[in-house]
């Protein structure tokens, strides 16, 4: 199983320059450069002349191709799990993957021949993610560690909420923040408010147009991811120091928070610089697969501690009580 685990962990990383391949096509402009598909100006994808890979067909050409790549190896990966896998929820994983990498290039057709429609445009970028996610979750299940327990339940988990919980809905208010960004980007909100970090030198800007409330709404979520993730983190770092395979995931998760918060200002400040614009997609993306990798090892080593019987009925008092 080895070599499998090595053969996610490549499909995991030709599936972020798949990620970052997108993000550039829509950074530079270039989603109809290629005004057809599947073939590529009449030609069959791959056999179009490298040399007229220029400007626009660079990008958006290239996306193609890289995607093709990344499609045959998620089926190659469904397939090695279907034959060597002996646990059936990993061979779902597999399926699933395989499954979305499908939708996702009809949806990226789509996309061309309906001339790059807001709603097909943002499900394509939100299925890209959930992807992603599907290939670092394979990942992380056929590593050696996880197949030989890494000590699951070898800790209690008394705090309130979980860790698991807690991590758990830092990753669902990541993917939504991911799909609001998405609206930002192919709504041409990105610089709908054009200073950082206020709005229009002040904190609220005036909400007089959907273009600028949907460009704070995505700031404002922000903030609600920012302090998701630091709370996430806190509790690693006070309740699971000692646990690398926790504590370092949540470092990371800190961290990159951070760095997706000076390359979103960066992005409004440098007027959407397509390399900037697509460091914040991708970083993005590593956002939420971090966070997916610590609610996933929180789940597999924690155990949650039984519920009392005078258990409160909100979390918040539980909080409260002195310990």
């Amino acid at each position: 199983m080895k070599w499998l685990h090595r053969y996610a962990v490549l499909v995991v990383c030709s599936t972020v320059l798949l990620i970052a391949a997108g993000g550039m096509v829509t950074s530079t402009g270039s989603g109809l450069a290629v005004p057809d598909w599947p073939n590529t100006y009449g030609s069959f994808m791959f056999s179009f002349p490298l040399d007229k890979m220029v400007g626009g067909i660079f990008y958006e050409h290239g996306h193609r191709m890289i995607a093709a790549a990344v499609g045959l190896l998620i089926m190659m990966e469904a397939l090695w799990l279907r034959r060597a896998e002996p646990r059936r929820g990993v061979r779902l994983l597999g399926w699933l993957a395989l499954t979305g990498v499908v939708l996702q290039g009809l949806l990226g057709g789509l996309t061309v021949m309906l001339r790059l429609p807001d709603v097909v445009s943002i499900a394509h970028a939100g299925l890209a993610e959930v992807v992603f996610g599907l290939t670092v979750a394979i990942a992380l299940v056929s590593s050696r560690g996880w197949q030989e327990g890494e000590a699951a339940s070898k800790a209690l988990d008394v705090h309130a909420p979980a860790l698991s919980t807690l991590a758990g809905a830092t990753v669902l208010l990541v993917y939504l923040q991911v799909l609001l960004g998405a609206l930002v980007r192919h709504m041409g909100a990105g610089l709908a408010i054009p200073d950082f970090p206020l709005a229009y030198g002040q904190l609220i800007p005036p909400l007089d147009s959907p273009p600028v409330v949907l460009h704070f709404a995505h700031r404002v979520g922000a903030l609600v991811v920012a302090a998701s993730a630091g709370w996430t983190a806190g509790r690693v770092w006070r309740a699971h120091r000692d646990d690398a395979l926790l504590l370092r995931p949540a470092l990371l998760l800190a961290g990159l928070v951070l760095l997706q918060v000076g390359l979103g200002g960066w992005t409004v400040l440098s007027y959407k610089a397509a390399w900037v614009a697509t460091a914040h997609l991708g970083t993005g993306a590593l956002l939420l697969v971090m966070s997916l990798v610590l609610a996933l090892r929180a789940r597999h080593r924690l155990r949650a501690a039984p519920e009392p019987a005078h258990a409160p009925l909100w979390p918040l008092v539980e909080l409260a009580e002195p310990r």
